[in-house]
């Protein structure tokens, strides 16, 4: 879409406002360096479904940054399976994109409410591409790991076919199928364990803020060694994925942590990063029983962007140590942290 040069004199203004505003608790934007490679600048409208969650706050952020008006919604804001809904408060702005970062994502309650699952993760994507059809608008809509069945053992391509295991990766897949069906123009990015600084303010947390807890309440802590994931950073995945549609890239694409690690592993790593002693202990999905069944191998190949030229994602110790600079800064009220951010 062409803007005006009033439209785009003004971007330019606000972007300088935007980066004043920055200075939270997720720390100041003059800390947080840019990628290396140029991208074109692509001022204009967005949108960002599940704005509150820790991928979606990240996001907001990352389009503020980079000069987009921002318009984000939540639960409480829009019924994303209200599809009169959807497509009133998306025709109503008529953005450029749409970042669909609201998810179903409990995995063992989904064998109990599957219907609830899929009309999260699968029918509400159907009507946002409805209404970014209607409107022109580009859709960036996440999804999982958990599409895969992990019988590969090693880290998963674009090119791998699907094969889920459980009700809530069905239902994603789901997604995945109605955005493709509906729309010319679409990014689909799956991603892993995702964790950011905002899971300290969200209902269900993130890993990091589970093991944490638990480590508080002195329990002795058993997490599986047999499963393998990637876990991703929310400031480093946000980057990447207006990365994409600056770049003007187009389809699907992995967006993992970058390094396959165990549960168990990851857990260990989180303890000693945040300097507590905690009672873990290993254990298997043969002992850890779910109501879901879940992918032993489902770390996720980054291959494919980097390849296409975005700056590879950052080393899984950096992020974590990021995340716990962030952490301890929102916990004594600081507004930004003071050391670079890894993204």
């Amino acid at each position: 879409m062409s803007f005006p040069a009033l439209k785009l004199r003004r971007a330019g203004e606000n972007r300088k406002k935007n980066r004043k505003r920055l200075s939270n608790w997720l720390g100041s934007s003059r800390l947080r360096p840019r990628a290396r490679y140029a991208v074109a600048e692509m001022p204009g409208r967005a949108v960002v479904l599940g704005s509150r969650g820790q991928l979606g706050v990240e996001l907001v952020r990352e389009l503020e940054h980079r000069g987009y008006r921002v318009s984000g919604f939540d639960r409480p804001e829009l019924d994303i399976t209200d599809r009169r809904a959807v497509e009133r408060e998306i025709s109503a702005l008529i953005p450029e994109v749409v970042f669909n970062a609201a998810a179903y994502n409990q995995v063992d309650v989904a064998e109990e409410e599957p219907d609830a699952a899929f009309a999260v993760n699968a029918l509400a994507v159907r009507n946002i591409a409805l209404a970014c059809r209607q409107t022109g608008a580009l859709l960036v809509h996440y999804s999982t790991d958990y599409v895969f069945d992990g019988q590969a053992g090693r880290p998963y391509t674009e090119e791998d076919p699907p094969h889920p295991l459980s009700a809530y990766a069905v239902s994603k897949l789901a997604g995945e199928l109605y955005a493709q069906a509906y729309l010319d123009r679409w990014i689909i990015i799956r991603t892993s364990g995702v964790y950011g600084p905002g899971g300290l303010y969200t209902a269900r947390g993130n890993f990091i803020e589970l093991m944490l807890r638990l480590a508080g309440e002195g329990k002795v802590i058993r997490v599986v060694q047999d499963h393998v994931a990637s876990p991703t950073y929310a400031p480093a995945l946000a980057a990447r994925s207006v990365d994409l549609v600056q770049r003007g890239l187009l389809g699907l694409f992995h967006i993992g942590g970058g390094t396959p690690i165990s549960w168990f592993d990851w857990a260990r790593m989180i303890f000693q990063a945040a300097g507590v002693q905690a009672e873990l202990r290993p254990t298997n999905e043969q002992e850890y029983r779910t109501a879901a069944r879940r992918p032993k191998f489902s770390a996720l190949s980054n291959a494919k962007i980097e390849r296409l030229g975005l700056a590879p994602m950052p080393p899984l110790e950096d992020a974590l140590r990021s995340y716990m600079i962030l952490r301890r800064a929102a916990l004594a009220g600081s507004g930004s942290a003071d050391r670079k951010q890894p993204v």
